[in-house]
């Protein structure tokens, strides 16, 4: 099942990072939050541990396409598609991550303009929603 997911962060300039069609593992028009966070989840796993990893002693240049500089400031990062760290994502873990960053409140999920915040609450799948992941920070600061 393919599912639309945009990922925001609060508090930048450009806050709409990505926006996804994401195929996930699923049969059936309802689904819990926890089972979608999982699902989602697995998919990106799968999406990292399939990548080629870097493994050559020599740099070569490449020249970038010329909206390379637009995608930079979009996202505000900087990469080249190339992983370092041979080493595989935890699938069990990583969902385990996700589920107790959701419980934390590192991040929220909205369906369409309905905010989930319960890990039971169903999700009607057959109006094909579009899910907001916002990743929330903490303000540093004081109280003087």
């Amino acid at each position: 099942m393919e599912i639309k997911v945009t990922v925001k962060q609060l508090g930048k300039k450009h806050p709409v990072l990505s926006e996804q069609h994401l195929e996930i593992d699923h049969q059936g028009d309802s689904i819990s939050l926890e089972q979608l966070l999982k699902l989602i989840v697995q998919q990106q796993v799968e999406s990292f541990n399939t990548k080629s990893f870097e493994t050559e002693d020599q740099d070569h240049t490449q020249t970038p396409l010329e909206n390379y500089l637009n995608i930079l400031t979009d996202t505000g990062k900087a990469g080249f598609g190339s992983i370092y760290n041979e080493k595989r994502a935890d699938l069990q873990k990583a969902q385990e991550n996700a589920i107790q960053a959701f419980e934390d409140g590192m991040f929220a999920v909205f369906c369409g303009e309905i905010q989930l915040e319960n890990l039971t609450q169903i999700i009607d799948l057959s109006i094909q929603p579009v899910f907001t992941f916002i990743r929330l920070t903490f303000l540093a600061g004081s109280y003087w």
